[in-house]
């Protein structure tokens, strides 16, 4: 079964402590009036993904989309954050707003 979503987000603070930022710059699916600081992290859930055998729930993994948002286009966070996970992967890059993103699909 899926971890709770509440370790998920304290092993992204965790990251950004390590790299030597505010933990508090985590956003879980912030709603648009949120002030946002960065560099932050921000992720959301994108589906639930089950595995059946024998007819019985096997596996159940929560699909992330995680977002690394940094003022820096040389950040390390995104770095950080791919080595931290084992099922993460990096899905684009880009730029908006004169903000770096890098985006990842994590399951967790």
């Amino acid at each position: 079964m899926s971890k709770p979503r509440i370790e998920l987000d304290k092993e992204l603070r965790s990251i950004l402590q390590k790299c030597g930022f505010d933990k508090t710059h985590v956003y879980f699916q912030p709603p648009s009036n949120t002030q946002i600081k960065y560099p932050c992290i921000i992720y959301k859930l994108a589906i639930e993904e089950d595995v059946v055998a024998n007819n019985n729930l096997y596996l159940a993994n929560r699909k992330y989309d995680v977002t690394v948002i940094d003022k820096n286009p040389d950040s390390y966070i995104p770095a950080e954050l791919r080595s931290h996970f084992q099922k993460c992967s990096m899905s684009r890059v880009y730029t908006a707003d004169n903000l770096n993103h890098t985006a990842f699909v994590l399951y967790y």
